[in-house]
């Protein structure tokens, strides 16, 4: 007796506007197309940072699934959290050196989610890795300084980690390195395992 099986995924996508994160799923070898989810990426009312996190990414894979019915599809999202709350991308220049001002000489988290989404079955994988980072106390002309010439103000919190922004910091405690620059490689591998896709 025959036994039929579902034709193979038609393909990896990633579900960012991110040059960050493009550049790091592009390590792994495997190919792959890039779209830029529309989402909204306001935090909910009571919603911690990492649920936050975890939400916008699983958010992002789905809002481009229509267009990708037989696509594996990657999102992820980083929400830095500090004193309880939410540290999110700069609105300009002047937020970004208020927010580094705020964040020295103390511990953030950056809660960084990837989601896979089989678009085809609609099963979504989640992994949520945090980042314990804590800052030097900088002063304010070295943070200028960092400021002008990372540009870092589509990170959360402007903090460029893979740049300059290393400086910033006394110690960063993580099981997935890569997660603090906005995707967790180790974790999202682990998922594509999961569907049958190795990148070794």
């Amino acid at each position: 007796m025959e036994t039929k099986t579902s034709p193979p995924i038609a393909g990896l996508i990633l579900a960012s506007s991110s040059r960050h994160r493009r550049a790091l799923l592009e390590r792994l070898g495997l190919p792959f197309t890039v779209v830029v989810p529309e989402i909204d990426e306001t935090p909910r009312p009571d919603e911690r940072p990492a649920e936050t996190a975890v939400r916008l990414a699983e958010a992002k894979a789905r809002a481009v699934a229509p267009g990708h019915p037989d696509a594996l599809i990657i999102g992820s999202d980083q929400v830095a959290e500090f004193r309880g709350e939410p540290v999110g991308r700069p609105r300009d220049p002047a937020h970004a050196l208020e927010l580094l001002q705020a964040m020295r000489g103390h511990t953030v988290i950056f809660h960084t989610a990837v989601a896979l989404l089989n678009a085809r079955s609609g099963e979504c994988r989640n992994a949520l890795v945090d980042v314990v980072s804590s800052f030097r106390h900088v002063d304010d002309a070295a943070l200028e300084a960092y400021l002008n010439r990372e540009q870092p103000f589509d990170c959360a919190g402007s903090v460029k980690s893979e740049g300059l922004g290393i400086a910033l910091f006394t110690r960063i405690a993580s099981d997935d390195p890569t997660a603090l620059i906005g995707l967790p490689l180790i974790r999202l591998i682990d998922l594509l395992a999961a569907e049958g896709v190795r990148p070794l």
